[in-house]
């Protein structure tokens, strides 16, 4: 018998001080069962990021020609592209040729650094592409957020991110690699 995704969702409120962007989003998330609650929780800082009506979850991890999250525009073309983890140097080079914007979310510590020294060179020659690491320890953090039902706070002002759910309440600082 096949495992089936984890369905869990999430009520997250946005003040984007920096963009400025404010909003009110009623998610679902679907959890493949070879993704984590880290890599869940990183897709949905991901989204309160760059939250747009029009910015949606894809299949992710079951369809490889398809990020874990786009925004499109009307006609259908692909106005930004957002992964996250750490993909092979090929996939990254494909998203910007089909994609207007490409923004790579990277964690996992002492991989994520790894990963980075061996692709910087290569990634280099994308003007489109964006790449932004998050502090193992913060993704870590983020994971013990995880509820079936959340209710997500998200500031951000300069750069600054504090993440609210319930009584707990995470700052975090993302690295720009590129």
């Amino acid at each position: 018998m096949a495992l089936t995704a984890t369905i869990f969702k999430a009520h997250l409120q946005i003040s984007d001080l920096d963009r400025p962007y404010y909003g009110d989003h009623q998610l679902t998330l679907a959890r493949h069962p070879s993704e984590t609650e880290e890599r869940m929780m990183v897709r949905l800082l991901a989204f309160a990021l760059h939250a747009d009506e029009n910015l949606n979850f894809t299949k992710g991890l079951c369809v490889d020609e398809e990020p874990d999250l786009w925004l499109k525009s009307l006609t259908g073309e692909i106005e930004l592209w957002i992964d996250v983890g750490l993909p092979d140097e090929r996939r990254v080079r494909k998203a910007c040729n089909r994609a207007a914007q490409v923004c790579l979310y990277i964690y996992g510590g002492r991989a994520a650094g790894l990963w980075w020294q061996r692709n910087a060179d290569k990634l280099q020659r994308f003007p489109n592409l964006r790449v932004i690491e998050l502090p193992e320890e913060q993704s870590k953090r983020l994971a013990n957020l995880v509820q079936r039902s959340m209710a997500l706070q998200c500031t951000v002002q300069d750069g600054e991110i504090w993440l609210t759910c319930g009584d707990k309440t995470l700052s975090i600082s993302l690295l720009a690699r590129k």
